[in-house]
């Protein structure tokens, strides 16, 4: 427990690109490193990593249908032209939906948690409004998109298992026995990818809640400081559960956002990935992840698309 509630200060990224910085690890993203990206495209083959955004369940969803556009109400004041046409009609949508949670591909930007009352380089959480949002280190930090190296690293086939069973973390060890056996290494500036093999669970069985799973166990931090990473993602929501510190329920969120300022994508659908990456004995590729420039937000509604 001393050792996890050191790394908010032993990992820390405060004041490394500057008082004002917002973009944490994604500094570690050079022009450099997204060019090795795109050498990384050898094949023209991109998969997603999302999941559906199932309705109903995660996504309020009001639906406008009209078979001829000229009958909408409040046609009569359109131009004559529209009365004219009689042949088109139209479809639209009002959603609603909560994203952060458990099910939902989406990326969490570092203004996503405080701890002991702080952000990401040391700003009050008093910047988050509930009115307007967050001031600092929301998701439209990340406007610019996200395009970096990707590294699927499948600790389940690592192991010799489907998936990883809920309440294992998955340890350096693990993560440098899945290097090792893919014939990869995780460099700076990469995107990581976590598969403990949950979204095979979820595609044969469905999703259905629980209070343990499999994920990144905290003794992964220092080892993804060190190697500087940029982003990491999972097929689950990241934390293994329980985390096994009673104070601090969920690391990996606590010290990659408040301390690194290390961005997450929470609950992936690797299955594509790793089938196309197994297949093509590849497993690093460009990965593209472009977040909805939703202003004041803590994150958003994400498809990460890697292209092989």
């Amino acid at each position: 427990m001393e050792d996890v509630l050191g790394y908010f200060d032993t990992l820390s990224n405060w004041g490394r690109w500057g008082d004002d910085d917002q973009l944490g690890t994604l500094n570690h993203i050079t022009g450099d490193v997204r060019l090795a990206a795109a050498r990384a495209v050898r094949h023209g083959r991109s998969v997603s990593c999302a999941w559906d955004v199932a309705v109903p369940g995660e996504m309020e969803r009001a639906t406008t249908t009209c078979p001829c556009a000229a009958d909408m109400p409040g046609a009569e004041a359109m131009p004559a032209a529209f009365h004219a046409d009689r042949r088109w009609g139209f479809s639209s949508e009002r959603l609603g939906l909560t994203f952060h949670g458990n099910t939902v591909t989406h990326l969490d930007s570092p203004c996503h948690l405080y701890w002991d009352g702080r952000l990401y380089n040391g700003r009050p959480h008093t910047m988050v409004d509930a009115a307007t949002g967050s001031a600092w280190a929301a998701v439209t930090a990340a406007a610019n998109g996200i395009v970096t190296r990707g590294v699927l690293l499948d600790v389940a086939a690592a192991r010799g298992v489907p998936w990883l069973e809920p309440g294992e973390g998955v340890r350096p060890r693990d993560l440098e026995e899945a290097e090792r056996r893919q014939g990869v290494r995780v460099r700076s500036g990469d995107a990581v990818l976590l598969r403990t093999g949950y979204g095979r669970v979820r595609h044969e069985a469905g999703y259905t809640p629980a209070l343990t799973q499999a994920g990144w166990h905290a003794t992964s931090l220092p080892w993804l400081h060190e190697r500087e990473v940029a982003l990491i993602g999972a097929d689950t929501p990241q934390d293994v559960q329980p985390s096994g510190y009673d104070n601090v329920l969920m690391p990996v969120h606590a010290v990659g956002l408040v301390a690194m300022g290390l961005w997450l994508v929470d609950n992936c659908d690797l299955e594509a990935c790793a089938a196309t990456a197994a297949e093509l004995s590849q497993w690093d590729f460009q990965l593209a992840v472009a977040p909805v420039r939703f202003t004041g937000t803590s994150g958003s509604p994400v498809n990460p698309i890697a292209t092989f």
